[in-house]
C-alpha cells in the first residue's frame, strides 16, 4: 500500500475514532445564516457544561445571536451578541472542565470565558486549528471543550473566511453578520 493512502486512511479512521470514543453524545444541529453546522457534545467529559449549553438550546437563548468574534486560523465564536452587538445576557456561568488530556483541536468545540476559570457562560467557539495553548496543563485549567463538529467542514470555512472588521469597539465582526438561526437537537 502507497505511503499516502496509508496515511488517509489511518487520519480517516482516528477522525472516526475520536467521535466514536466519547461514550455519550448529543447531537446537535446549529442553523446558521450561512448553512448547518453538524455537532456532537461530549456529554460524559464535560457534563456540567454540556448541560448548561443543552437548557440554553432548549431555552432558545441562541437564537438570534451572531458569530461575533471570527479569527481566520484561530475560532470563530459565538452565544453573546445580536446583530446589533446589543448582549444577552446568560442566566448562568458554568465550573471549569478543562481536563490534561482534551484537546482544543480543530473542530472542536469549547466555551469562552474570562480569566476567571469559572466564569464561562454561553460563549462558545470552534476551533478552526489546533490551538494548544487553550488546553489545560498540569495545574493551570484551559479551555473546556465539550463538542466537535461532525459534519461538511465548509460552513465552519465559510464563517471563518467571511470579511471582518471593528465595529462598537469590537475586533473580528463579520461585516455581514453570521446569524445563529436555531440550535436543535437532532
Amino acid at each position: 500500500m502507497q505511503p499516502w493512502i496509508r496515511r488517509i486512511l489511518l487520519s480517516t479512521f482516528l477522525g472516526v475514532f475520536t467521535v466514536a470514543a466519547h461514550a455519550a453524545n448529543t447531537p446537535l444541529r446549529i442553523t446558521t445564516s450561512v448553512g448547518v453546522i453538524d455537532v456532537v457534545l461530549y456529554d460524559d467529559d464535560a457534563p456540567e457544561t454540556v448541560k448548561n449549553f443543552l437548557d440554553l438550546v432548549d431555552n432558545h437563548f441562541y437564537d438570534g445571536l451572531i458569530f461575533h468574534r471570527v479569527v481566520a486560523g484561530f475560532v470563530i465564536q459565538a452565544g453573546g451578541y445580536d446583530a446589533n452587538l446589543q448582549f444577552r445576557e446568560p442566566p448562568r456561568t458554568v465550573v471549569n472542565e478543562s481536563k490534561v488530556g482534551m484537546r482544543n483541536r480543530k473542530g472542536t468545540l469549547a466555551m469562552a470565558r474570562l480569566p476567571d476559570p469559572d466564569s464561562a457562560d454561553s460563549q462558545f467557539y470552534i476551533n478552526v486549528q489546533d490551538n494548544r495553548s487553550l488546553d489545560a496543563k498540569p495545574g493551570i485549567p484551559g479551555y473546556t471543550v465539550f463538542g466537535e463538529v461532525t459534519g461538511d467542514w465548509q460552513v465552519v470555512e465559510t464563517i471563518e473566511l467571511t470579511e471582518v472588521g471593528s465595529r462598537d469597539g469590537m475586533q473580528g465582526v463579520p461585516v455581514v453578520p453570521v446569524t445563529i438561526e436555531k440550535i436543535e437537537r437532532l
